[in-house]
């Protein structure tokens, strides 16, 4: 009884490490998914203000004459 106890208790520790270990990875994924959103943003702020047209839309055209 005491060594099903004894590893039922290294089990739950074990698990809980990995849990806490996947969410401190995910948090920095997540850190620098918002840096590139930040970046993205800012660029296509400038964007608009210089052409008038976002990045997105200047992207669609750019396919668009491709196309033909």
């Amino acid at each position: 009884m005491i060594r099903v106890m004894i590893l039922l208790l290294i089990l739950v520790a074990s698990t809980s490490c990995s849990e806490l270990a996947l969410l401190a990875s995910g948090g920095s994924v997540a850190i620098s998914q918002n840096a590139y959103a930040k970046a993205y943003g800012a660029l296509d702020f400038l964007t608009i203000i210089n052409t008038e047209k976002d990045i997105k839309t200047h992207l669609y055209e750019s396919v668009q004459h491709a196309d033909k």
